[in-house]
């Protein structure tokens, strides 16, 4: 364990499980206070118990039950975890979900929901965030994006898009904000084993095709992937903004992953064929 962050406080969005959690701990190993933000009281309270180990002098870790996607929420979230040490330096839009079908078969209130919670969080988090950065002297944003954003993901359209726009988010936000000290990036994870990869993890088929595209050929963990966020977070990189770190194995090389036969199996082959109506 460091002191690089010491005194330093940060809030991470959708902290209590998977590649939050992972990012919260590695702060906190490193000196910084920690504000964990998420749906769940519960996961956030087992959340902070499970980091109590790693906490590093006289860094502390707190919780605030709340949805990314709100704005009232949001702000309640920065106004919190900029009171751990007076001022907001670090801050990770980590909250996300997916879903899975084909275009035409994807309703209004999925497409919403998607888009919503990955875009409009982190959209949320950069407009709340950045001026209490900024009045702080400046900090540090990194989002999670994905190989969703630059890969086409067939039958993933809503993910996909939510990523895309995350990452156009991150350069026009780092292009505004770099002139008050706010510095903002994004990671690109490929496949890491959490609760919301766990389909494609599980399914043999599904996992061998992620792996055939990576050069590297295992799954990513969270731990590769908070590596990178705690870089962009810290002074090492204190001359890097608007840029996308892709943590993925090198499966930005190749294609995305083929789950054809999830969305034939579930929607049937004339939603998959857009197969027209006769008579």
């Amino acid at each position: 364990m460091g002191d690089s962050l010491a005194g330093q406080a940060g809030l991470i969005t959708g902290g209590g499980s998977g590649i939050g959690l992972a990012c919260a701990r590695h702060l906190v190993r490193d000196g910084a206070s920690v504000t964990l933000m998420g749906r769940s009281k519960d996961r956030l309270k087992a959340a902070a118990d499970a980091l109590a180990t790693d906490v590093s002098g006289d860094a502390k870790v707190q919780i605030v039950a709340g949805d990314a996607s709100s704005e009232e929420d949001m702000a309640t979230a920065v106004e919190s975890a900029s009171t751990v040490t007076g001022a907001l330096q670090l801050v990770v839009a980590s909250a996300g979900t997916g879903t899975m079908g084909p275009v035409v078969a994807t309703s209004m209130s999925e497409w919403e929901r998607v888009l919503n919670v990955n875009l409009t969080g982190t959209f949320l988090t950069i407009k709340h965030a950045a001026p209490a950065l900024a009045r702080g002297g400046g900090g540090s944003i990194v989002a999670i994006s994905s190989i969703a954003g630059p890969l086409t993901h067939p039958y993933m359209a809503p993910y996909s898009v939510s990523k895309a726009g995350i990452e156009t988010l991150v350069r026009n936000a780092a292009d505004e904000l770099g002139r008050a000290g706010v510095r903002v990036n994004a990671v690109r994870p490929g496949l890491v084993p959490t609760e919301l990869a766990d389909p494609l993890v599980s399914d043999e088929r599904v996992r061998a095709d992620y792996l055939a595209q990576m050069p590297l050929h295992r799954l990513g963990t969270v731990d590769d992937i908070a590596a990178g966020v705690r870089y962009l977070l810290g002074p090492e990189s204190s001359w890097v903004t608007g840029q996308i770190l892709a943590i993925d194995g090198g499966h930005t090389l190749r294609r995305g992953p083929d789950i054809e036969h999830w969305a034939r199996a579930m929607y049937g082959d004339a939603v998959v064929d857009v197969a027209a109506e006769s008579g």
